[in-house]
């Protein structure tokens, strides 16, 4: 039972986090779509809210969901919760954070009211990136010393992604 459970909640992890990836990217691309004459910008934008609405009530939420249902029944059938379990747990309650904050920008989006620019929804769309790797980091070393090591690891990736995403706005000014 116990590894039915397990491949559950990873597919089920799986599919929440190519949600959470691809909405903030339908996010930039309302965004932008904004800068846009019309008709182009009604036409781009209205085709943006319903593949937004799909993707986050079809896969999305179902799949939060599902996560959040088979990660403790896994837990209840380990039977106990080992300390790097417990950090994981602190990693996917901030993921979980971070969910809820994009459904504010997602309902915004759905109502025109835009807040963020581009550029800073390309830096929330690396958010899920950060917390995908430490917490695979935590399932797969699972020892507090290498722990550790994957902290300092998490840091310098998330310093590395925010240098890229800055010479990235860089290249694309450049380019236009």
């Amino acid at each position: 039972m116990y590894l039915t459970v397990k491949a559950l909640h990873i597919i089920f992890i799986v599919t929440w986090f190519a949600g959470l990836f691809y909405i903030v990217r339908l996010f930039v691309y309302f965004t932008e779509a904004q800068e846009m004459e019309e008709p182009r910008r009604s036409i781009l934008q209205d085709q943006y809210r319903i593949m937004m609405k799909r993707l986050w009530f079809g896969i999305t939420w179902p799949s939060a969901l599902l996560t959040l249902i088979f990660g403790p029944w896994m837990a209840i059938l380990l039977g106990s919760i080992p300390v790097w379990l417990w950090i994981k747990i602190g990693f996917v309650v901030g993921l979980y954070g971070y969910f809820f904050f994009l459904h504010g920008i997602f309902k915004d989006l759905q109502a025109g009211i835009i807040k963020r620019s581009s550029t800073q929804l390309r830096v929330w769309n690396e958010v899920a990136t950060i917390f995908l790797v430490a917490i695979v980091f935590l399932v797969v070393l699972k020892s507090f010393l290498s722990m550790v090591w994957a902290m300092v690891g998490l840091i310098i990736f998330t310093v590395a992604l925010m240098i890229a995403i800055k010479v990235y706005k860089r290249i694309r000014e450049k380019n236009k």
